[in-house]
C-alpha cells in the first residue's frame, strides 16, 4: 500500500512533526513498507493459534528479600546539602 503525500503529512500532522520535503519522501516509503508487511501478516491463517499475550514463560524476576543490615545514619546524610541530628534538611512543601 503506497501512501500519499498527503496522508505523510497528515500522520505529520497528527504527531506534530514538522517534515521537509526529502523526509516526507522518505517516511512515505518507510511507512508504506510496514503496511505492506502488516498487510502480508493478515493473509496467515491463525485460526487454530490460541489468543496469547506473551510467548515467554512467565517467572518472577525479584529476588528474595532478605534482612541486611542498612548503612549508618552518618554515612548516608554525609553528602546531603543540608542535614540536622542525622535527618535531612528540606524546604517546606506544603504551607
Amino acid at each position: 500500500m503506497k501512501l500519499s503525500r498527503e496522508q505523510v503529512m497528515s500522520i505529520a500532522d497528527l504527531a506534530k512533526l514538522d517534515l521537509s520535503e526529502q523526509e516526507i519522501e522518505q517516511y512515505a516509503g518507510q511507512l508504506s513498507a510496514v503496511l505492506d508487511y502488516a498487510s502480508s501478516l493478515e493473509q496467515l491463517d491463525t485460526k487454530d493459534i490460541p489468543p496469547t499475550a506473551t510467548v515467554l514463560p512467565l517467572e518472577n524476576v525479584m529476588r528474595d528479600d532478605t534482612v541486611q543490615p542498612s548503612l549508618p545514619r552518618d554515612v548516608v546524610v554525609a553528602n546531603a546539602p543540608d542535614a540536622m541530628e542525622g535527618q535531612f534538611r528540606v524546604d517546606a512543601v506544603l504551607e
